[in-house]
């Protein structure tokens, strides 16, 4: 157990198991759900016709990781449906030649709290391996919502396997600790500053910053929060379809609500006119 991630090896890897390896120099990791046979099931984006099953949205690298087409140790490796953005691929393709990391359910907050980086393990307890492994293979074939880099992750995908817990259809940060992390930093950073004349100098200053993120961080784990609820997989479609038209909702009555227009401006085009008006007269 380190303080950055927990490092694996192959032997261990269990069905069931929620693993993740680290891409660009530590900058983002990829989650997925390890079904036994040397296979993961992962999130990536949708397919896109004409890409013979390699992910189109490879350029904007967010948190992406597909199978290739032809690799030579599995002929099913790659498989996604061509409107689901779940695949399953074989482990040498998920790792990419990546060290493999598993994410680590129920530890303690002092444990949680020590973590230097987000997205790598949860105060909640994980399900028996063989709902895990069931929802993961469910998804697969029935999918998981829209890939969204802060609120539906691939990490976010590889928790609802292994809990089945799912935040409320509220817009926010999902419960990817790897998304807490990329929105807690600048905010640690902002919310710190009042703090910046009771603190010794710089070294008390970032004392502050990482207290405050590490908060951030564990009030946002799904271990921790009071507002998620246990979905099973089967009503799983039902219950995004409908955090789907919440959504839509909410942006049809934020577009229907009249523009406001600033009166700031309006003592000035009043004087213009009257200037105007003048030079008319004259």
């Amino acid at each position: 157990m380190g303080l950055l991630s927990h490092r694996v090896e192959r032997s261990e890897l269990k069905p069931g198991d929620h693993i993740y390896t680290w891409r660009a120099a530590y900058s983002y990791s990829h989650h997925g759900i390890y079904v036994g046979g040397s296979k993961v099931v992962h999130f990536t984006t949708k397919k896109e016709a004409g890409t013979g099953g390699l992910d189109s949205a490879v350029a904007i690298s967010s948190l992406l990781s597909a199978g290739s087409p032809e690799c030579p140790t599995f002929p099913d490796c790659g498989f996604q449906l061509p409107d689901s953005g779940v695949i399953l691929t074989c482990l040498d393709c998920f790792l990419r030649d990546g060290a493999l990391h598993g994410f680590e359910y129920g530890v303690p907050p002092a444990v949680f709290l020590a973590k230097l980086r987000g997205g790598t393990c949860t105060t909640a307890a994980s399900d028996p391996a063989d709902a895990v492994v069931h929802r993961a293979m469910y998804l697969l074939q029935n999918g998981f919502g829209s890939y969204d880099v802060f609120e539906n992750n691939c990490e976010d995908f590889a928790l609802y396997c292994k809990t089945g817990l799912l935040l409320p259809p509220e817009k926010g940060i999902g419960r990817s600790g790897q998304a807490a992390s990329a929105v807690g930093v600048p905010l640690a950073a902002l919310f710190s500053t009042p703090f910046r004349l009771m603190s010794a100098g710089p070294l008390g200053m970032a004392a502050v910053t990482a207290g405050m993120y590490c908060a951030g961080r564990y009030i946002t784990d799904i271990g921790v929060r009071k507002d998620v609820v246990k979905v099973e997989v089967e009503n799983l479609s039902a219950h995004l379809g409908w955090r789907r038209a919440k959504a839509e909702e909410e942006w049809v009555k934020k577009k229907q609500q009249p523009a406001k227009v600033s009166t700031r401006l309006l003592p000035l085009k009043r004087k213009r006119d009257s200037d105007l008006h003048l030079q008319s007269v004259k």
